[in-house]
């Protein structure tokens, strides 16, 4: 056996111990029994310290060694696979095993306690769970080690190179942007009769419909599944194994659709990495910019246009009674409905990059050392009036709301706003190459939009770091521009804005 060989069989390994504990994640969130929950926490924590120990171990370290000189530079697969596991194995070498294994228990442990939690509106017995995962995580980040800021070490998992002062920057573009045209639409007034969502949409015809329609963009559902979990997500053991969740409202129709239509964004990135990439750290969608972009470009760009309704209103009506007095203009503008809110999975395209802010704010606040934890439901109330006006009436739609902090996952909320920008750049970029895609989805052509992402970007899995697969990808260096000209005139069109 080569080097090579040997090393590509050792990541195939750990690619599957990593979706096996990926299917004991899934099965936690969604079909295991409460009391299993301690057991499960164990077991994930031993998976954690075995895949680990496997990625640091010193074979590993000396197979980089032997095959850089050949690889390192080449414009290959095996290339890339190269210095991707040179910057891994550089970064995970700096975990003790030990430190992840406690890491990954204590994380099971606040999900499930969050779970619970939540719904009795109980931040005081989530609250020391919390206080563990920004520990747990400020000790991470001090072992990866920073120039500047902790924030930077803990960028570098959801998006390399990304820095905190460049997430400042774009943010306050977005604020300066954002606060005129809400204000603006606001002073407009309402356009529809929004109580038209609030019918009665049997959840049995929510998930047919939402199923339809993900099948229809692309989602193979032969290689995934649907499920129901406090919060949605999506989940992949292997690109053709991978899986979402939702959660249903009787009484609110876009809450459970537009869900669907995010996850399955996400899905369809991680069905779509090139096959020859299976059983490597390269089959996997690159990074979280990349793959919010994708999530909010089906559920946003396509799922709440104009043409889409044009063409999936006579179905929508099929399926629910509801709907039946309502025509797809009317539709298009329910869905796109400006409205500052306290749910950010709920909120519309305009209001959310504030929910993004407020929530980076904070997490930089606690990680500095200016905001204790105990003081988050308070700071989270203030900033939610002083960005949107509106201020939650319990822990439960406030700071209890995402699942990401009881997981650990300080940095994350950033990329959403990311996610949105690039969404457009790629968007304008599929149009320039293939025609008028409104055009087409009028026409219910949805599957020529993700064979283009597929070839521009979804195949290449984690062959390039963010900013080499964006150029790749769009032409260009990430840029707001464009997801703010898009916003002017969507808005502006919907609310007769002069």
């Amino acid at each position: 056996m080569t080097d090579l060989e040997e090393f590509k069989s050792l990541l195939a390994e750990i690619s599957d111990l990593s979706g096996i504990a990926a299917i004991a994640g899934w099965d936690k969130e969604t079909q295991m029994p409460k009391g299993g929950a301690d057991t499960r926490a164990t077991q994930l924590s031993t998976l954690a310290k075995v895949i680990h120990l496997k990625e640091t171990a010193p074979r590993v370290g000396d197979l980089l060694a032997s095959l850089e000189p050949a690889l390192a530079t080449a414009d290959t697969t095996d290339g890339a696979l190269v210095r991707l596991m040179r910057l891994e194995f550089t970064r995970r070498s700096k975990l003790p095993a030990d430190f992840v294994a406690e890491f990954s228990k204590a994380q099971s442990v606040a999900g499930s306690v969050w779970e619970a939690a939540r719904p009795r509106n109980d931040f005081k017995s989530f609250q020391p769970h919390l206080e563990k995962m920004f520990e747990y995580t400020l000790r991470a980040a001090d072992l990866f080690g920073y120039d500047s800021h902790p924030y930077d070490a803990l960028l570098w998992d959801y998006d390399p190179g990304l820095r905190t002062a460049h997430i400042k920057d774009i943010f306050t573009e977005l604020r300066a942007f954002t606060v005129p045209l809400l204000k603006r639409i606001v002073a407009a007034g309402e356009t529809v009769d929004y109580s038209i969502l609030e019918r009665s949409f049997p959840i049995d015809a929510q998930r047919a419909f939402a199923l339809e329609v993900a099948q229809a963009f692309g989602y193979d559902y032969d290689r995934g599944r649907l499920d129901v979990t406090a919060h949605p997500f999506a989940t992949n053991f292997s690109r053709d194994d991978v899986r979402i969740t939702t959660r249903f409202d009787e009484h609110y129709f876009p809450m459970a659709f537009y869900g669907v239509l995010h996850e399955a964004g996400h899905a369809m990135y991680e069905q779509n990495t090139a096959p020859e990439l299976r059983r490597t750290p390269l089959a996997r969608g690159a990074w979280s910019t990349a793959h919010e972009s994708q999530s909010r470009l089906w559920e946003n760009l396509v799922g709440r246009s104009e043409a889409f309704w044009q063409h999936w209103m006579p179905r929508a009506q099929q399926h629910f009674a509801a709907l039946a007095d309502v025509d797809a203009n009317t539709m298009y503008k329910l869905v796109n409905r400006v409205q500052p809110s306290l749910i950010r999975v709920e909120a519309d395209e305009l209001t959310y990059n504030l929910h993004i802010m407020l929530r980076f704010e904070l997490e930089l606040a606690v990680l500095e050392g200016s905001l204790k934890v105990s003081e988050l439901p308070e700071a989270w109330g203030a900033k939610m009036q002083e960005y949107l006006g509106v201020t939650p009436p319990d822990d439960r739609d406030g700071v209890m709301q995402d699942i990401h902090w009881s997981s650990g996952y300080f940095a994350y909320f950033p990329t959403y706003s990311l996610g949105n920008i690039l969404s457009v750049q790629l968007f304008e970029k599929a149009e320039s190459q293939m025609g008028d895609l409104h055009a087409m989805f009028a026409r219910g052509e949805f599957k020529p939009l993700l064979h283009w992402l597929t070839h521009a970007m979804l195949r290449h899995g984690k062959t390039y770091l963010p900013p080499e697969l964006i150029e790749r990808s769009t032409g260009s260096a990430l840029s707001a521009a464009p997801y703010l000209r898009y916003l002017t005139k969507k808005f502006s069109g919907i609310y007769n804005l002069e």
